[in-house]
């Protein structure tokens, strides 16, 4: 390293003497053997580098401060006190750390020695000089340092502040990677936590879902009555929870007039709110009913010539029911009315041919088969489809079938089904509103819907008369006709059966107990003759009524026992051999 600088002519040289604690060279002026050149003084005196910047100018004749030497161990000379005071001046503070000589006092404190060194003779502190540099060069930065106590021997202690430092980021190649991969690993992270949250959310939300779908569907279970144990059909299996005559039931017959072809079916519409149940119950054309005036005829016969009141009020006397309406249905309101529902699906039993055809061959209006789809034109046809030589049961289980295709169909609201019904533009009966047959209509809806809803047909006789063993099933167990309660001035209802041979007895015997106030019942007739008469109750409380029968018809009291009775009758007799009609 070159340790010299020379500098240009005119100029006084330098050499480096070392670096100080920031690492900047420190120079200091080459010996000349000729005396120095005096520097300006712009207070008209001449001063060397150490000037004093307190002295005037008037005073030129005073001693001259030599230049600065940092290795100088000699004495120094004293500097010029142009005041006259006996203080020293302050010396110069060559790196501007603030450090100078106190200007009165007893104590004076040593000049700041930026090397470390401190005077250590008795002379006077020399002048700093102002540190050289090499031009162009950037000086000393300034700092500030804490004035020691001249007899404090330990070293001063600098303070360094934050901008007198400065910080050099190194480049690195691999910052970049760095960063990314400290993002990626982030977002993963993240991404990571979040698809967990996620999942959480998911799985809390599907138990929610599932534990109200499950409470739900107990829920609808338990109110239609479906649940293990608490359901309609259960108590069925397990017998007869609830006895018959607690049992509670809604009834209305229905009248299908086929204004095309002439006739009428009968069907019986029962809704047990007790079990839950619904029936669609069909009445032969051939069953026996007894008439106003206490004649028999045939339901077919009743409908055309008692109307609907005579004829509800004969089915009561026959079957022990409570019909609380009639709804007359013509074949043009039927079609009407599956319409309106947007068609039925019926598993169709026989082919039915279109009744308007007018070659032979065509095609079938209803096909034979499963869920066929019917349309109101389609159903009536199917409805009163009876082929020739068949019975007249089997049309009327086709009307059953229609009647449940139709109630699969209205609506389950009770104003929904009204809406329905008011739509049809019917004349009802008196004794059946449009409300209430849309109310009713509704609640069977919702049990042909929910599968608790069949179709029975009343076993009649040949001669249209009830059988004790045939009618039980259908007339105590369906209607409840065995367990109806009589009025407590209500004609004792007998049911007579001919076995004596004479047909003419019959007659007779309707004639008898018609005139001493008893209801007559066509029993039938049984399979052979009986050489005696007998007269039969089923329950003790009618024992007195069957006496009373017997002395009607000239019977010895001795017929009278306990036996087997027809569901709607309240005393039987049957007419032997021994019987005499009367004389009157």
């Amino acid at each position: 390293m070159n340790d010299r600088y020379d500098a240009p002519y005119g100029e006084t040289p330098y050499e480096l003497v070392g670096y100080d604690e920031y690492g900047q060279p420190v120079y200091r002026q080459v010996p000349q053997q000729q005396a120095p050149q005096q520097a300006y003084d712009s207070y008209g005196q001449q001063q060397g580098y150490g000037y004093d910047p307190y002295a005037t100018s008037g005073q030129t004749g005073q001693q001259q401060t030599p230049a600065y030497d940092p290795y100088d161990t000699g004495q120094q000379a004293p500097v010029h006190d142009p005041y006259g005071t006996g203080q020293q001046p302050p010396a110069h503070d060559a790196y501007g750390t603030g450090a100078y000589a106190p200007q009165g006092g007893a104590r004076s404190a040593a000049p700041y020695d930026p090397y470390g060194q401190t005077a250590t003779s008795g002379q006077q502190p020399r002048v700093a000089e102002q540190t050289a540099y090499i031009p162009q060069q950037a000086g000393p930065a300034a700092e500030e340092t804490t004035t020691a106590d001249p007899d404090d021997s330990a070293r001063p202690r600098r303070e360094y502040h934050t901008e007198q430092f400065a910080f050099v980021e190194e480049p690195d190649a691999d910052s970049e990677d760095v960063i990314d991969w400290l993002n990626f690993t982030e977002n993963r992270t993240e991404r990571r936590e979040e698809a967990k949250r996620r999942a959480r959310s998911r799985l809390v939300a599907l138990v929610v879902v599932l534990a109200l779908t499950a409470v739900g569907g107990v829920g609808y279970l338990w109110y239609a009555g479906k649940l293990p144990g608490l359901s309609s059909s259960d108590s069925k299996a397990t017998g007869t929870t609830t006895a018959s005559a607690a049992q509670k039931r809604d009834v209305i017959v229905v009248h299908l007039h086929d204004t095309a072809q002439g006739g009428t079916s009968t069907v019986l519409l029962v809704d047990n709110t007790t079990t839950k149940q619904g029936t669609t119950v069909l009445l032969p054309n051939s069953l026996v009913v007894t008439t106003d005036d206490g004649t028999t005829t045939t339901l077919a016969k009743s409908v055309d010539d008692d109307g609907s009141a005579g004829t509800r009020e004969a089915l009561d006397t026959v079957l022990g029911t409570d019909i609380e309406g009639t709804w007359r249905l013509d074949t043009p309101y039927l079609q009407n009315l599956v319409d309106l529902v947007g068609t039925i699906e019926v598993d169709t039993d026989t082919d039915v041919p279109d009744p308007d055809a007018t070659k032979k061959g065509q095609a079938p209006l209803v096909s034979k088969g499963e869920d066929q789809t019917l349309s109101g034109r389609m159903a009536v046809a199917y409805a009163t489809y009876r082929a020739e030589g068949e019975a007249q049961n089997a049309q009327l289980e086709r009307f059953g079938q229609v009647m449940q295709g139709v109630l699969r169909k209205v609506s389950s609201d009770a104003q929904g089904a009204t809406v329905t019904v008011q739509t049809l533009a019917q004349i009802l009966d008196p004794s059946l509103t449009d409300k209430d047959l849309g109310a009713f209509l509704a609640k069977l809806a919702d049990l042909a819907k929910g599968g608790d809803y069949k179709t029975a047909l009343l076993p009649v006789q040949a001669d249209g008369t009830l059988s004790a063993q045939a009618g039980a099933s259908v007339v105590k167990d369906v209607l409840g006709g065995a367990a109806k309660s009589p009025d407590k001035d209500a004609a004792v209802s007998v049911s007579v059966q001919n076995a004596s041979g004479v047909k003419a007895h019959t007659e007779d015997a309707r004639v008898v107990l018609l005139n001493g106030g008893f209801t007559f019942l066509e029993g039938g007739a049984p399979s052979g003759t009986q050489s005696a008469s007998k007269v039969l109750y089923a329950d003790a409380a009618e024992k007195e009524n069957a006496t009373e029968v017997a002395k009607t018809l000239g019977l010895p009291t001795s017929a009278v026992k306990k036996g087997t009775v027809a569901a709607n009758a309240d005393v039987a007799v049957v007419l032997g051999q021994d019987y005499e009609p009367s004389s009157s």
